[in-house]
């Protein structure tokens, strides 16, 4: 319980919380930008 208090309370811990989300969404953004563009390369690529 200490942890969650320190996390939300202190500055500190809310940077850190504000770090750790800020990387979550990149991650599901660049996810999604590299998935989208890989299937737009597939689509333009000749068929055999």
């Amino acid at each position: 319980m200490k942890l969650m208090i320190d996390l939300f309370s202190t500055d500190y811990g809310l940077m850190s919380l504000i770090v750790i989300v800020l990387i979550l969404v990149m991650a599901v953004f660049f996810t999604c930008l590299f998935m989208g563009k890989m299937k737009h390369i597939a689509a333009e690529a000749p068929k055999e």
